[in-house]
């Protein structure tokens, strides 16, 4: 199969991601139960104060961004996301919160529909390592950012840090079912190498950059409960899932239970570690 060139690229993200949107508003509460550490740090990392607009990119269901909103009121946080879908995902989350302080907007990382310094922090939660592009995300971030604004980013720690995604795509891959994964191309550990995320940040103008490793954890009940969790969200698997037979499912399944073993407690409950990276960085 050809690679797909870099507006496909593009479409095919895009249409995944507003597929994945549904599943992303059903376990909306479970993803801000384990990305909180994430957050946290992120939110850390900015010190905002009352009056500063804030950016988040990528926002899926909002978590971050949400926690901001309520940090620099009286001023509005732009939510955005390339899928609209997933912008109705956390105007709906806002609205259940209680938060009225939010735009929101269908915004690309890789061209941020926003004028030249006109924000004071942005944000972005495990967004930018899916880009086609991600040094011209990151440039764009810095063109919005007034001179001596912040952003704080997270993307994906090393593979091998995060069973909780390896098990499932690595199954996936053993029977056939998808490819492995180009390192070429935009994915989730696309910046997980060492200094990498440093490198694109310094390299886009960024000073003063910092990153920490921020470790998480997803809990399950059951098994079974992860399998469905992973593949009702994950755009890149679920769809290949749903074409399978029951049989070939179950299959999937039972050898997802065995990668998992070394996480499942005696009762059958799941506690998988995560790591992430977070950075700091000024325009």
């Amino acid at each position: 199969m050809s690679p797909l060139d870099p507006e496909e690229q593009r479409v095919v993200s895009r249409e995944s991601w507003e597929s994945a949107a549904d599943g992303w508003g059903r376990h909306a509460e479970r993803v801000r139960e384990w990305g909180m550490p994430v957050s946290t740090a992120m939110i850390e990392a900015l010190a905002l104060r009352s009056g500063e607009r804030v950016l988040e990119l990528a926002a899926g269901p909002g978590d971050t961004g949400l926690m901001a909103a309520e940090l620099v009121r009286p001023a509005t946080l732009i939510s955005s996301d390339g899928a609209e879908a997933m912008v109705e995902v956390a105007r709906q989350r806002a609205r259940a919160l209680g938060i009225d302080n939010v735009e929101f907007r269908q915004l690309e990382l890789e061209w941020i529909d926003l004028p030249t310094a006109s924000v004071d922090a942005v944000l972005c939660r495990w967004g930018i390592m899916l880009t086609v592009d991600p040094e011209a995300a990151a440039r764009e971030m810095r063109r919005v950012l007034v001179p001596g604004g912040r952003t704080a980013l997270a993307v994906w720690n090393d593979p091998g840090l995060n069973p909780w995604a390896t098990v499932p795509s690595g199954v996936m891959v053993e029977l056939g079912h998808t490819q492995p994964p180009d390192p070429q191309a935009p994915g989730m550990f696309a910046l997980a190498g060492d200094g990498r995320l440093s490198e694109l940040l310094q390299d886009a103008g960024f000073t003063d950059v910092s990153v920490e490793v921020v470790a998480l954890d997803r809990r399950y009940l059951t098994v079974d409960e992860f399998v469905a969790d992973t593949f009702e969200m994950s755009p890149g698997l679920s769809s290949m899932h749903g074409k399978l037979s029951a049989e070939e499912q179950a299959d999937i399944a039972a050898r997802i239970a065995i990668g998992v073993q070394p996480f499942t407690a005696a009762d059958g409950s799941l506690s998988l570690p995560g790591s992430s990276l977070v950075a700091r960085a000024i325009a």
